[in-house]
């Protein structure tokens, strides 16, 4: 009943949009969805020309959240990530984006110790030197948000067991031969990066768990909310705890299936926030992201538009829209 009623919502804003913008309305609509699925198809978002993207993405920000979006003078954090997407998409930004250049910029600021290891580098599937790799590794492109498998076992692997192999293989290239910004909601961060395919090593402390992990949302250059998590280990929902910058809990939750559990600040966390304050210098919003393996400190990644700009919070947290926008200003750095 729930999800019908979800259902019936969207559609309706969505016919609200196409009856009262006739051009809009020819624009191929994918689907809706919070956090990371486009409104537009793949073909079309490519076909676009740049001085068009304020216009669609204004429309994809209708449909998802039936409010018009506010370029001239956003207030909240989801229209504020909007206008950073078309009004300050510096090229750093796309190096940064990119899971390999940015290894090299990480180094020259804090050095490599906090890198993961690299198994292999390529642009070719069929020339990834399986034999060489380890019983488990992590393999993904480096132009993609969540464009990525696990192999926890090689030998059932490369026996191709529920045909994961021919699976993975053929994601991949299909990855290979596309733009993530065409899936994207309009993250311009992504779309001049040049494909490759990465290994690591797979990073756990026990093959079925998942690592803890932090996100340091930094606002101006400084680190101010401080995000602690981790996945049971089916993948079903977080055990999350979330900090100020005074490293005191407090009562927030990003997915609604999270579960807050007001944990201490811990050691691993302090370093990442002072790591993140170098990294953060120079941008007015970026997220930067950590894990833990055996008690080291790893860097995950920089994320430029957290969410796409389409953060949805559960009713109790409403008020962090605002907040969170508050904490950044358009006009610094």
């Amino acid at each position: 009943m729930i999800k019908n009623m979800i259902k019936n919502y969207m559609n309706f804003f969505k016919q609200k949009v196409l009856n009262r913008n006739k051009e809009l309305s020819n624009a191929p609509i994918q689907h809706l969805r919070f956090n990371g699925a486009a409104v537009f198809n793949y073909d079309f978002m490519v076909s676009l020309k740049t001085k068009d993207y304020p216009k669609y993405l204004s429309q994809a920000y209708y449909l998802k959240f039936g409010q018009k979006l506010n370029f001239k003078s956003p207030k909240n954090i989801n229209e504020k990530i909007q206008w950073l997407k078309i009004y300050d998409n510096l090229p750093i930004k796309t190096e940064l984006t990119d899971k390999v250049l940015v290894r090299s910029w990480i180094q020259s600021k804090i050095g490599n110790e906090y890198l993961k290891p690299v198994l292999w580098i390529g642009k070719n599937f069929d020339k990834i030197p399986f034999n060489a790799l380890p019983n488990s590794f992590f393999i993904k492109t480096n132009h993609g948000c969540k464009w990525h498998f696990i192999v926890k076992d090689k030998e059932e692997y490369l026996n191709n067991k529920n045909g994961l192999y021919e699976y993975t293989k053929k994601q991949i290239n299909g990855w290979m031969s596309q733009t993530f910004f065409g899936w994207s909601d309009f993250e311009t961060q992504y779309k001049d990066i040049k494909p490759q395919i990465l290994i690591e090593p797979l990073l756990r402390d026990n093959i079925n768990s998942q690592p803890i992990e932090y996100e340091i949302w930094c606002f101006n250059g400084k680190p101010q909310l401080f995000h602690k998590y981790k996945y049971n280990d089916r993948h079903e929902y977080r055990i999350s705890s979330a900090y100020n910058e005074n490293f005191e809990n407090i009562d927030l939750i990003f997915l609604q299936e999270d579960i807050n559990t007001n944990e201490p600040a811990d050691n691993n966390l302090k370093k990442a926030v002072e790591l993140s304050k170098i990294l953060a210098k120079e941008f007015k919003l970026v997220r930067i992201d950590w894990m833990i393996y055996q008690n080291k400190l790893y860097f995950v990644e920089m994320t430029f538009t957290p969410f796409s700009g389409f953060i949805l919070f559960a009713p109790k947290y409403k008020d962090w829209y605002l907040k969170l926008g508050n904490m950044l200003n358009l006009k610094g750095n």
